[in-house]
């Protein structure tokens, strides 16, 4: 699943390439993906990019004052074409669930690509979200999100703040997109394993040095990801996010840290991991489905 590294390099990628483009066509391949009917896709032919814009793990296209949004969920992506392509995107069980092409660059007489993306969706639950609404606000997953921790507003303090009183886990709470906007999964797990801390650490009992400390290992590990995904093509940036990662999809494999193995606790429709040498004192973390099975 992309996370906010990931899609803050698709957004400048999209924006480099797509403002001053008017859109030349949209077509739909998965009815279900798009969650609303009015204003309808065929609204945004003939309209021209004026910005593209990240929320959480939402890109917004914003068209002439129309915003083309996206969620890409665990299975989607972005495919990307210098030269759009040319067939009918017809609904059925194909995993492209948009097709848009551009026109030339209005603001660059020089570029005549027509350029174009694709929206896909690999796996069986689909997932992949696409609205066009007037005002991002009327997204719920926009309206809701949390603050933004790459914005000059998310300080030491806010965050402190969002900690104070919650007793649920701390790698939960990353993940709640209305506490905190763009962290999921792997991130969380990244995040953790810098700070050195218990993924079931209770988020009410952190002193004010664990909260410090947690605060700058994510701020450390988004940037560092942003950093290393800035500039890459949409289809090198999966590879990308992988290569980064200490903990997270590593299960079995050496802590680049302190060499002990990267362990894993599994739950229903997913899984997060951890080093129990840097972040349990060497505990082994119960894992709940195996628990289950042996009761």
């Amino acid at each position: 699943m992309p996370e906010l590294p990931e899609v803050e390099a698709l957004t400048g990628f999209l924006r480099e390439r797509l403002v001053g483009r008017a859109v030349d066509s949209v077509e739909i391949g998965a009815i279900s993906a798009l969650k609303t009917y009015d204003p309808p896709p065929t609204a945004l032919s003939g309209l021209s990019v004026t910005g593209v814009h990240r929320h959480g793990k939402f890109i917004d296209l914003d068209v002439d004052g129309l915003h083309l949004i996206f969620h890409l969920a665990r299975g989607g992506w972005l495919r990307w074409n210098d030269t759009a392509v040319k067939t009918v995107l017809k609904p059925g069980k194909s995993p492209l669930a948009l097709r848009v092409r551009f026109t030339p660059n209005l603001e660059d007489p020089d570029d005549e690509s027509t350029p174009g993306f694709d929206l896909t969706e690999a796996g069986t639950k689909k997932r992949l979200a696409i609205y066009l609404a007037r005002n991002p606000s009327e997204v719920p997953g926009i309206a809701t999100l949390g603050p933004d921790p790459l914005a000059e507003a998310f300080t030491l303090e806010v965050f402190a703040g969002i900690l104070k009183g919650q007793r649920a886990q701390i790698k939960g709470l990353l993940r709640d997109q209305s506490t905190i906007a763009g962290v999921g999964n792997a991130y969380s797990d990244e995040v953790l394993h810098a700070a050195r801390m218990s993924p079931f650490a209770l988020a009410a009992k952190l002193d004010p040095d664990q909260v410090r400390t947690l605060y700058e290992a994510l701020q450390n590990t988004l940037r560092t990801a942003v950093a290393a995904a800035a500039g890459k093509p949409a289809k090198e940036l999966k590879d990308a996010k992988r290569a980064g990662l200490a903990v997270h999809a590593r299960t079995g494999q050496e802590c680049p840290v302190c060499g002990d193995v990267v362990r894993e606790v599994s739950f229903a429709d997913s899984s997060l991991q951890y080093c129990a040498t840097c972040q349990t004192g060497g505990k082994v973390l119960a894992d709940r489905r195996m628990s289950r099975l042996l009761k």
